[in-house]
């Protein structure tokens, strides 16, 4: 459909929120699908919706802000000439701790299409700290014109409270392929800049410092690891935030084996994806992980475990290999067969160039999109 005027909106975090994150990078990306299906995409608000601690006063007074926002936008958009009013809203990314207070009410009183992206939807929130952010989330899904689930373990609990008639769709996490398409590798460089070991196999782990699932990760990596008796591997970190002094902690048993880089840029990050020979990432609570696809299209093979959202973004025996999760024995294994078997990596590689190529780039999800959106 023609002259497609977008209004989007994340109220978890803004596409344009100053502190980078994945959450905020899947909102730009959308955008930039959004556009290249021909739609003309503004922000609606920056209004962030999100309460963390469980305090119900302050998810009362979000609620009520957020209510007197919409009431504004709705004054705003009824203003303008018809021919330039939104023909739909999106909102990306709506759950428990930060449910959309504006999409429903706009869409609902401009008598335009509400379409939603990565809503989750947990039955065990119901009467708990974020009960009203919960049924919020719930009411805003079965209000839904449109609702697009980015990985199938979303889809589970969000499809019994899609309205009857109104459609489900799987969208899966896509990234733009430009910066990690023809790079070659240049592992003599990367070693003098970085002085990592050209003699060794570079295993690559990229992830945010901090508590939580991204420290079980780290230190899941640490346990799989120190089963490995090999002196021809150097571990590659590249990350940093609050909780580093944890993971240098938990990583401790490999230090030997261990090179620390902080946070890099996509450019150099870039340089380590295509110059490395495994990313080894377990993925403790990943909801799909944006990395996972960054290191494929780099032609990077993947070890991770077989949980939550990660199987949507690697294929087992095509991209990578999944591991049971939890099973440390069986994720150092996967690493060992890996490194001794040169000619899988190389299947695995062009097995993970070709699948990011053909169905996780923004044009692809734009096609998608196009479709789905009439």
């Amino acid at each position: 459909m023609p002259n497609r005027r977008i209004a989007f909106y994340a109220p978890l975090k803004a596409p344009h929120h100053p502190v980078p994150s994945g959450d905020r990078r899947m909102a730009r990306l959308l955008i930039q699908a959004l556009e290249a299906m021909g739609g003309s995409v503004h922000v609606a608000s920056d209004f962030r919706a999100y309460e963390g601690q469980g305090n119900s006063a302050q998810q009362v007074a979000l609620r009520d802000q957020g209510l007197s926002t919409a009431e504004g936008l709705i004054s705003y958009y009824q203003a303008m000439p018809a021919g330039a009013r939104p023909t739909a809203w999106f909102t990306y990314h709506l759950y428990h701790k930060a449910p959309d207070w504006l999409g429903p009410k706009v869409a609902a009183a401009l008598k335009i299409p509400y379409l939603i992206a990565e809503p989750s939807s947990a039955p065990k929130q119901a009467g708990g700290p974020w009960d009203m952010g919960h049924q919020a989330t719930s009411r805003a899904i079965a209000a839904a014109n449109l609702v697009f689930c980015m990985t199938r373990l979303d889809m589970v609990c969000v499809k019994p409270l899609v309205s009857a008639g109104r459609d489900l769709v799987f969208l899966p996490p896509f990234l733009d392929v430009a910066p990690f398409r023809g790079s070659k590798p240049n592992r003599k460089k990367v070693a003098e800049i970085y002085g990592a070991d050209p003699s060794k196999y570079w295993l690559l782990a990229v992830g945010m410092m901090r508590p939580g699932d991204k420290l079980q990760s780290y230190k899941r990596l640490a346990a799989a690891l120190r089963y490995l008796d090999r002196d021809d591997m150097q571990l590659l970190v590249l990350g940093d935030g609050t909780a580093r002094s944890d993971v240098l902690q938990a990583l401790a048993p490999v230090r030997d084996k261990t090179k620390f880089f902080g946070e890099v840029s996509i450019s150099k990050l870039t340089e380590f994806y295509c110059c490395c020979d495994l990313y080894t990432w377990p993925g403790v609570g990943e909801a799909y992980g944006m990395a996972y696809l960054e290191a494929q299209a780099a032609g990077l093979p993947i070890v991770a475990g077989n949980e939550r959202g990660i199987p949507d973004v690697v294929l087992d025996g095509t991209t990578g290999v999944l591991t049971p999760p939890g099973d440390d024995m069986a994720f150092a294994m996967a690493v060992d067969r890996l490194l001794d078997d040169s000619k899988l990596r190389k299947t695995l590689s062009r097995g993970a160039r070709e699948f990011v190529s053909r169905e996780r780039t923004v044009q692809a999800t734009a096609d998608l999109l196009g479709k789905a959106i009439l």
